[in-house]
């Protein structure tokens, strides 16, 4: 029977997706069309699986591409992604300090992550959809070469890529003084 088997195959789910440590076990069924008491039959043998970093889609090193940005303040922060990350997730997954930026979690409902390319970046970058033109429509320091880091996906040819993040934003938070103390 399967419910046998069952919490074998799910405890490692449970434990962290894990999959490399489930080692080799048996699934017993009941032997069928017996009048004698049941007895237990080896049905199906398993062994060792890939572990979660060995799934295919997640290459490794090999495809990963180097992207900097330049902060409103000058400062240079780099970072290492996959190839099809946004570079909001760069930005999100590597924990890099830009303030404010991202604040619609990629959802095409503001310009925060508003970046600047460099003319020879922008034009190999994917075509802007409708949508994004109207985001950009709102963001502060427009340029010819702006675009939106939610809308932006890593390829391999951007290796070494740099985007200046722009100086001026529109942020409600900073205008409403959300976040600083009363005296």
């Amino acid at each position: 029977m399967m419910a046998r088997c069952a919490p074998q195959l799910i405890r490692p789910l449970l434990n962290g997706l894990n999959l490399g440590k489930v080692q080799s076990f048996q699934c017993l069924r009941v032997a069928e069309h017996s009048q004698a008491p049941a007895s237990l039959q080896p049905e199906r043998t398993f062994s060792s699986t890939h572990r979660l970093q060995d799934v295919p889609g997640d290459t490794g090193s090999a495809d990963r591409v180097t992207v900097h940005f330049i902060n409103r303040d000058g400062e240079k922060l780099t970072a290492t992604a996959k190839e099809g990350e946004s570079l909001l997730d760069v930005v999100v997954n590597h924990n890099l300090s830009i303030d404010g930026f991202g604040a619609c979690e990629g959802t095409l409902a503001c310009s925060t992550c508003h970046l600047i390319f460099e003319k020879e970046v922008f034009q190999k970058l994917d075509a802007i959809t409708d949508e994004e033109m109207d985001m950009l429509d709102l963001a502060f320091g427009l340029t010819d070469t702006s675009r939106l880091g939610c809308q932006v996906c890593v390829k391999k040819a951007m290796d070494g890529l740099t985007a200046q993040v722009p100086v001026e934003i529109a942020d409600m938070r900073k205008e409403l003084g959300v976040g600083k103390q009363s005296k």
